[in-house]
């Protein structure tokens, strides 16, 4: 198994890059949420005015970045939900 880099972090201590992303996010007062979708990544969810960024943090440190921009206009309501569900479940 692979182990994540491990580097100084601000105070001296050792460090990830996971835990580096995190210090920043707050610092800037940057909301996120945490998931694990995949066995080797850690998932930060970051939104912003406009956008949702997705940073995948692997073990070994190195990070994959997708970004969604939008205007968060709204474009419907409770019927555009079902249309969707209905049409995800279609695909099952």
């Amino acid at each position: 198994m692979k182990r994540g880099r491990i580097k100084p972090g601000s105070d001296g201590q050792p460090s990830h890059s996971l835990f580096d992303l995190l210090r920043k996010l707050e610092t800037a007062g940057i909301h996120y949420t945490l998931g694990r979708y995949r066995e080797e990544t850690i998932l930060v969810t970051i939104t912003i005015v406009g956008e949702r960024i997705e940073v995948d943090v692997f073990e070994d440190g190195h990070m994959e970045v997708s970004r969604f921009k939008g205007s968060e206009a709204i474009v419907g309501g409770s019927e555009l939900v079902e249309q969707l569900l209905q049409r995800e479940l279609g695909r099952n």
